[in-house]
């Protein structure tokens, strides 16, 4: 799993991401769906002010690789929440990497977590929170589980503007029903700031954003549409974003069962 400088001319080292350029790309590659876990999580880090020993949640977090990814770079807690893959299999990717000590792998549903409130000290998604998280309950939810002054943040794929007039020809077979998860930056600053809940520090897009996303779909071999359906957008509405957010120190704590979507 670990560094190999024999890869070096690989397509997915990038001088912008020289932690995620540190691990095998055929180790990153192996089973992943959806975007590069360690490109959104490097470029989230960045802003997020992650310290050692930090308790941190990654929700979402698919194969774990994320998680291997904060353990052994930021040196925090982790704790791998994701419900379509097992724990027991991520746990061999966890202790293949040797971060055994610092990653717990668990099942948990994003709206049904095992945690007591209060926990976290950061809470974080690497593409996987566009598929939970535009319900406007769901906000209320999370960030019980966050200490005061608690990170709230995501990475993932989403739209660089709204379509003015429905959507492009040239998305047409890209833009399922399921698509519709796909927001602006600006829309995710609006749905977070007006709960009073938590402080916007920062809702932006990635420059250039699609370039990376078609990298990354070359590598992990995607279709021929796929790939094209990229090139026609050319980042005119495709792209990455990222947000994070603080919970206000003086939140009351409400809990909140989402289930019921009654307060406790």
């Amino acid at each position: 799993m670990g560094d190999d400088s024999s890869i070096s001319a690989d397509p997915l080292r990038d001088d912008g991401f020289p932690l995620a350029s540190k691990y095998d790309p055929k180790w990153l590659i192996d089973g992943c769906y959806g975007a590069n876990p360690l490109w959104l999580a490097e470029w989230l880090c960045r802003d997020a002010s992650l310290r050692p020993g930090m308790n941190v949640l990654d929700l979402g977090c698919g194969r774990a690789k994320s998680s291997v990814f904060l353990a052994r770079d930021f040196r925090v807690k982790v704790w791998a929440a994701d419900i379509w893959n097992k724990p027991t299999d991520n746990w061999h990717r966890i202790c293949e990497a040797g971060v055994q000590d610092d990653v717990t792998p668990l099942w948990a549903d994003a709206r049904d977590l095992p945690f007591p409130h209060g926990f976290f000290d950061a809470i974080l998604a690497f593409d996987s929170f566009q598929y939970y998280g535009t319900d406007t309950l769901f906000l209320p939810y999370i960030v019980q589980f966050l200490k005061p002054a608690g990170i709230l943040g995501f990475a993932s794929a989403g739209l660089v503007q709204n379509f003015e007039n429905g959507v492009p020809e040239h998305l047409s077979r890209f833009w399922t029903s399921d698509a519709w998860c796909l927001r602006t930056s600006q829309w995710w600053r609006d749905h977070w700031t007006r709960t009073g809940l938590v402080n916007v520090d920062l809702a932006e897009t990635m420059s250039d954003g699609w370039r990376l996303w078609h990298k990354w779909a070359t590598a992990t071999n995607c279709s021929d549409w796929y790939l094209q359906t990229l090139e026609r957008d050319a980042g005119q509405y495709l792209g990455y974003i990222r947000v994070i957010a603080s919970r206000h120190p003086d939140t009351p704590h409400l809990p909140y069962d989402l289930r019921t979507g009654h307060r406790l």
